[in-house]
């Protein structure tokens, strides 16, 4: 634990301090688009933030090789080469975007390629536990197409819902690290050398992520782009693969029995892992809406709208940073929720406290719809937006007065024309006002 702590906080420290050159470079490239319809930020902001975790991806894997325990991932296993490799080539096409904005055709066959280098190197998907028939061999070419098109999802849905500051960073890094738990539970408790790959890549993941965030929170200093956005999406997909699709279930030894017993009682526990659509549950759902939604009315798939599920969250009325806490409250909802289900699926004490935790994210969500008053004695313990106006008599009678002067002068026309409304996430405040009532984005 005390090596994969190591590598995490060395690959954290390397994006952190990285990241501010990074931004100076982008701003002297020209890596700073104009803000776009869809897009909730008021300045332009520097993207290229990819290439410091790129660079701390790369100092993770170096520190990692170098150490005692850990440097047995690299001698037994070509798993971290082949990362490296697609990552390296999906970095390089999305820097190219970030600076040229290249076609979206282009950018899915780069991730195919992307994909199929990894699998060439051996990171691919062997086989597959299924309930009730029991560890399923695949055929070199099933294997091949299972990983490139796990790839390419979970690339896509980790792109589709970088909308917001912090918001594809931390949501990676909370299923990162549920990730790590589970793997190193697989590692440590059952002796499995083929989860320590896995493991490493979550450690590493977890490290670029938190190395980048104080530099993305609102407001964001700099984007990660889709060089960052495309390659955090990889390394989790990777991550992925290499538990689920090469670690055999019946190396674990839970269950005497059968061979179809043994892989019917693990179930729970790989079915997270399964597919990281599971643990990055949020935005795959974004992902899967976008694409009905943009089809729906005969538009491309890959056509940019306001239409994810965070630019919802600002028009209901959230704010920005309420918006960004309320996906990691779903986030961590549903990967941990995973994750302890995995571990004992018979205690209905887990099902019961994600039903009520449901139930309170529910009730955040839907807060803005409501607005309560708090009483006289608790004033001083809300936000100002929950408290009673006051409005002393002197103010109302100057307030009458002005009201009588512009009505008799005839100005009221004139100061509705000079009057500029404020946009959500396009020329106003970014995600929302701190006070009083809130203005829906435009679609």
């Amino acid at each position: 634990m005390r090596e994969y702590l190591l590598t995490l906080c060395v690959t954290a420290a390397v994006t952190y301090l990285l990241t501010g050159p990074v931004r100076k470079f982008a701003i002297v490239a020209g890596a700073m688009p104009e803000i776009r319809a869809r897009d909730v930020h008021r300045e332009p902001t520097p993207r290229l933030g990819g290439i410091a975790m790129f660079f701390g991806l790369c100092a993770g894997l170096l520190v990692a090789d170098h150490l005692t325990n850990l440097n047995q991932v690299f001698e037994k296993s070509n798993e971290p080469r082949a990362l490296l490799s697609g990552a390296a080539l999906i970095w390089l096409i999305g820097v190219l975007d970030d600076k040229f904005e290249i076609d979206a055709l282009i950018k899915l066959g780069g991730q195919m390629i992307a994909a199929g280098v990894m699998v060439m190197q051996g990171l691919t998907i062997l086989w597959l536990p299924v309930p009730g028939v029991g560890t399923v061999a695949l055929t070199p070419w099933q294997g091949t197409l299972l990983t490139v098109a796990l790839v390419v999802i979970t690339i896509n849905a980790v792109n589709f819902v970088d909308g917001l500051d912090g918001l594809a960073a931390g949501m990676v890094c909370i299923a990162s690290a549920a990730f790590f738990m589970y793997a190193y539970r697989i590692w440590y408790s059952y002796g499995i050398e083929a989860a320590a790959p896995a493991t490493l890549f979550a450690a590493i993941l977890m490290g670029m992520c938190l190395g980048f965030l104080p530099h993305n929170m609102h407001p964001a200093r700099i984007f990660m782009g889709d060089s960052g956005s495309m390659l955090i999406g990889l390394v989790l997909a990777a991550g992925a693969i290499s538990i689920t699709g090469q670690v055999d279930p019946d190396v674990m030894n839970l269950f005497s029995g059968s061979e179809r017993a043994t892989v019917h009682q693990t179930v729970p526990v790989y079915i997270p892992l399964l597919l990281p659509l599971t643990i990055i549950a949020i935005p795959a759902a974004d992902l899967i809406l976008a694409i009905v939604r943009r089809t729906w009315r005969g538009q491309s798939p890959f056509a940019a709208d306001r239409g994810h599920l965070h630019h919802r969250l600002l028009e209901i009325g959230h704010s920005h940073s309420r918006a960004v806490l309320i996906m990691y409250f779903w986030s961590a909802l549903i990967a941990f929720g995973a994750l302890t289900y995995s571990v004992n699926s018979a205690s209905m004490w887990i099902v019961l406290g994600v039903v009520i935790l449901s139930a309170i994210g529910l009730g955040l969500l839907l807060l803005p719809r409501f607005t309560p008053r708090a009483p006289r004695w608790a004033e001083s313990f809300v936000p100002p937006r929950y408290r009673r106006r006051k409005v002393s008599p002197e103010s109302a009678q100057v307030l009458a007065a002005e009201a009588g002067e512009e009505s008799a002068a005839g100005t009221q026309e004139e100061e509705q024309a000079h009057r500029t409304p404020v946009a959500v996430g396009v020329s106003g405040a970014n995600g929302a006002t701190a006070v009083g009532p809130r203005s829906r984005a435009a679609r």
